[in-house]
């Protein structure tokens, strides 16, 4: 496999990644058109619709391992200037017209399984039959079980899906040959069920491969092995007050982009203060491959002020709700009452509005203090 991946790498002068999708691609383009040849024949030779429903569902295989192919292939080209980010990004849209395309064939298939119950008709039945169904679940096993191991060698989350795929392929074809071997022995003509049964599974298959793909593609929450990789990096540097508003942006599986602000004593010099960042953003690159951008909080740690306000706003925070967390605190105590900014991160367990939020602390703090004024930004969108 590896002596493969090599020839495909000189041949199309790509990277491991790409190498190994259009390998994967190839594999998949000749075995699926294969099966499906084998069952449309044996199913237009027996009457089964459900052995016709499974072939067209290895058409869609077949096409998939196309798109496959050439979403690799695209996905595979270098950044220019009108993609600054890439193009792996394309491995989504081509998974999204696949599912598109799983999806239509479920449908029209399950249409003609309605025709087959409502019209029963018998299957003729021959050794070929059996045979080839045996035959295509051993395939579609090996087939699986080379995706599952492409997918883990290039991290590729399409690749571990196809595979997915290839399994359930056995499971539905074991369902046809179920259906072949009852009426073989009981005479009950079951196929258009055991059809509108793999039909409703392919297009349920459809639908959810279709979500997962809107999802990558409007974007959705890091990994949370990936956001505690970055996390564990970020605790390694003890000189640095703390960390927030960590955002990450994936614009495929290798190209990774993500932001941090980091709170540093505002005593330090300028040029210490970009060593420690710059130090901090080279080291996440080299282990995680994330290029990370880091943005300086200066905290006022000697001001009178702010020691006399955070811990009573802290404890404030505190009381409402354990996990609620502020920074960027800043007062201003030049004008009467004197006016606390700072941001806000509320945790998702908290059903409070942002207005009942500032209300409430507000409120709290008066209580307790000198008259204030808040000025909040709430944070509700960030992944710390």
């Amino acid at each position: 496999m590896t002596h493969l991946i090599n020839k495909i790498q000189k041949l199309f002068r790509s990277s491991e990644r790409t190498a190994v999708g259009i390998l994967a691609g190839i594999m998949g383009l000749l075995s699926n058109f294969l099966l499906f040849a084998a069952k449309l024949f044996i199913g237009t030779l027996s009457g089964s619709v459900s052995i016709t429903a499974d072939a067209m569902n290895n058409l869609s295989d077949t096409a998939s391992s196309f798109i496959t192919l050439a979403g690799f292939k695209i996905a595979g080209k270098p950044a220019d200037k009108d993609h600054p980010y890439g193009h792996e990004r394309f491995e989504y849209v081509s998974g999204f017209v696949i599912s598109i395309l799983v999806t239509y064939v479920g449908i029209r298939f399950l249409d003609s399984s309605l025709i087959k119950i409502f019209n029963p008709a018998s299957v003729q039945l021959s050794s070929i039959v059996y045979i080839v169904l045996v035959l295509s679940i051993l395939m579609k096993v090996v087939q699986g079980g080379i995706y599952r191991s492409l997918g883990k060698k290039i991290q590729s989350n399409t690749l571990q899906a196809t595979a997915q795929d290839s399994f359930n392929d056995v499971y539905t074809t074991i369902a046809v040959l179920f259906s072949a071997i009852i009426e073989w022995l009981t005479g009950w003509r079951i196929d258009g069920y055991i059809g509108f049964l793999i039909a409703l599974y392919i297009i349920y298959t459809g639908v959810k491969m279709i979500k997962e793909f809107i999802d990558e593609l409007m974007g959705v929450r890091a990994p949370e092995d990936e956001i505690g990789e970055i996390r564990a990096h970020l605790d390694k540097f003890p000189d640095i007050i703390g960390y927030h508003d960590l955002l990450i942006h994936s614009y495929g599986p290798n190209s990774v982009f993500a932001s941090v602000h980091i709170e540093v004593d505002q005593d330090w010099s300028l040029i210490h203060a970009h060593d420690v960042i710059d130090t901090i953003e080279q080291e996440v690159k080299t282990n995680t491959g994330v290029d990370l951008v880091c943005h300086v909080d200066p905290y006022p740690l000697d001001d009178p002020d702010f020691q006399r306000v955070a811990p009573k706003l802290k404890q404030i925070l505190r009381d409402i709700h354990p996990q609620l967390r502020f920074h960027d605190l800043r007062i201003d105590s030049t004008i009467e009452p004197e006016v606390i900014y700072f941001d806000l991160v509320v945790p998702e367990g908290l059903k409070l509005s942002n207005d009942e939020l500032g209300e409430l602390i507000t409120h709290n703090y008066i209580q307790e203090n000198t008259p204030a004024t808040m000025s909040i930004i709430f944070d509700r969108t960030y992944l710390l």
